[in-house]
């Protein structure tokens, strides 16, 4: 595989490498991670140091061999989706993950994922078909399947585009259960092959962070749900009776404290407590090859990425960081934001999609009012059970300084938006004041998203954006640097440095094992333009 990055060696004069033993030289040896690292003592036995490239004459006390950022990951998950390197961009929604971003990650060898959730059907069509088109013949680009407990047909609409279409993965997030939708996807299109292997149409990635919801998509579809589906015309009897041998999932990404729907649990727990339950349900169903396990929430350094790996992740997906990209869907004005964050600046706040449920989701707190404000909204829907009951002084209160509109207004903006998208939402409103209620609460919860991302600059301290910690680290990290010029923040470059740096941060350990005196500046990698 071609370097992603040429390093300057130090030949001496007969053409091999001299052995280097200080710290600076140290630390800048274990930057050339594409050649191999000879650790050797010097004349006393008591120091170590290394040879870098061929192997030297004389004893050596071990030798690393070259390491690629491509080989961090699992090498199942690269030949899987054929990608060069184990990295993939996640959905955010609303399409913040642009097409150009997924054309873009396509286009580099990695992988990455429409951010569908939020839209309406037209928007999710348009943006499928552009990529259907413009990725023809390319297996490594998705979608995101994400989970409407309001909006069920919505879900299965979707679920049917993307089968139509044969968008290659399809990934499905912030899901509590199983759902025909994703069973669909799954299942849709199982066969075998000439020598009996079951084979998938499409690939299946799922976002989860509890283990009771990962156990359901690392079993087989349910029975009944298949059974109902095979009623229905969309399977077949085969490929319902492949789907029973199967796990829903072949792609589970461990979602640690991240940005949006999140349950702040650090990755260092999550993710081996997964990847546990994975063998132990492998060897349950007896399936032919394990599931592959990746890592989110988190990684915005690259130590971050290499510690990922270095927990047993076959891939890692980035999703906070990537909204400063520049092909990312959001505002001037909200990356700026995000630009000035701090790994403490996020804080939770209620979640439109499932408000009703209290379900939270992680947001940026720096420079904006909406989680406190939207914390409001949801106190008065629990403590009411209509608009009608709201005291006046909460009312006037909620309409002044959160709505910024008469609640009637509100409503009248919110009919004409339901109108359109699903008019079952009106008709339980007309039938339950607390649905009406909340229907009204959401329109700003749904709206402050879209401020950031229109840049609506009179609403600036209503912006919700969705982000985790990841993206103080990341702030700091690339401060001073290459990465610091919004310009040159590409997801394409936001990736490789982090690939890059967790490489160097690998071999850093890797030879601190073996007792070399490692500095603390090797594992210390500064981005830079990568290609």
């Amino acid at each position: 595989m071609e370097p992603l990055l040429t390093l300057v060696e130090r030949p001496d004069a007969v053409g091999t490498t001299e052995p280097i033993f200080t710290p600076e030289e140290i630390a800048s040896g274990v930057r050339r991670v594409r050649e191999h690292a000879h650790i050797v003592a010097d004349a006393t036995g008591r120091r170590l140091g290394l040879v870098l490239g061929p192997r030297p004459a004389g004893e050596i006390v071990g030798t690393l061999p070259p390491l690629y950022p491509e080989w961090l990951g699992g090498r199942t998950f690269c030949e899987a989706h054929g990608v060069r390197f184990p990295y993939v961009a996640g959905e955010m929604a609303n399409g913040i993950a642009t097409t150009r971003m997924v054309m873009e990650m396509a286009r580099a060898e990695m992988l990455g994922f429409f951010g569908a959730g939020g839209l309406g059907f037209s928007q999710a069509a348009s943006a499928v078909r552009e990529l259907a088109t413009e990725l023809a013949g390319l297996s490594n680009w998705g979608v995101n399947l994400i989970h409407s407990p309001h909006e069920p047909e919505l879900e299965y609409r979707v679920a049917k585009l993307l089968l139509r279409h044969g968008v290659p993965c399809v990934s499905a997030s912030a899901f509590m259960d199983l759902t025909p939708a994703v069973v669909l996807c799954s299942a849709a299109g199982l066969r075998r092959d000439g020598d009996g292997r079951i084979v998938r149409r499409r690939r299946i990635f799922t976002k989860i962070s509890r283990p009771e919801v990962a156990e359901k998509f690392l079993s087989p579809a349910p029975q009944g749900m298949l059974r109902r589906l095979v009623e229905r015309g969309e399977l077949t009897a085969e490929e319902a009776e492949l789907a029973a041998r199967v796990p829903v999932a072949e792609d589970i990404t461990v979602e640690s404290d991240s940005g949006g729907h999140t349950d702040n649990r650090p990755l260092g727990s999550l993710l081996p407590r997964i990847l546990l339950l994975r063998d132990e349900l492998t060897r349950r169903f007896g399936y032919a090859q394990a599931v592959r396990i990746g890592a989110a929430g988190g990684l915005g350094t690259p130590q971050g990425v290499a510690a990922a790996f270095a927990l047993g992740a076959a891939y890692v997906v980035t999703g906070s960081v990537n909204q400063v990209a520049t092909e990312a869907g959001i505002s001037a004005e909200a990356k700026a934001m995000l630009a000035e964050a701090d790994i403490g600046d996020v804080t939770m706040a209620p979640a439109a999609d499932m408000f009703e449920l209290g379900v939270k989701l992680q947001v940026l707190r720096r420079g904006t009012m909406f989680a406190p404000r939207a914390r409001q909204l949801y106190e008065a829907y629990q403590a009411h059970a209509s608009l009608e009951e709201l005291p006046q002084p909460l009312r006037v209160k909620l309409e002044r300084e959160v709505l910024r509109a008469p609640i009637e207004e509100v409503w009248a903006a919110t009919r004409e938006f339901w109108q359109q998208r699903d008019p079952a939402e009106l008709t339980r409103a007309e039938a339950d004041p607390k649905h009406h209620m909340a229907l009204v609460f959401r329109w700003y919860l749904g709206n402050s998203s879209r401020w950031a991302i229109t840049g609506d600059t009179a609403r600036r301290t209503d912006y919700q954006i969705w982000c985790g910690p990841a993206m103080g680290a990341f702030n700091r990290w690339t401060a001073g640097s290459f990465l610091a010029e919004p310009a040159n923040r590409s997801v394409v470059q936001i990736a490789l440095n982090l690939l890059e740096g967790a490489a160097v941060t690998t071999r850093a350990h890797q030879l601190r094992t073996y007792g070399v005196p490692v500095p603390a500046s090797a594992f210390v990698f500064t981005p830079r333009r990568l290609a």
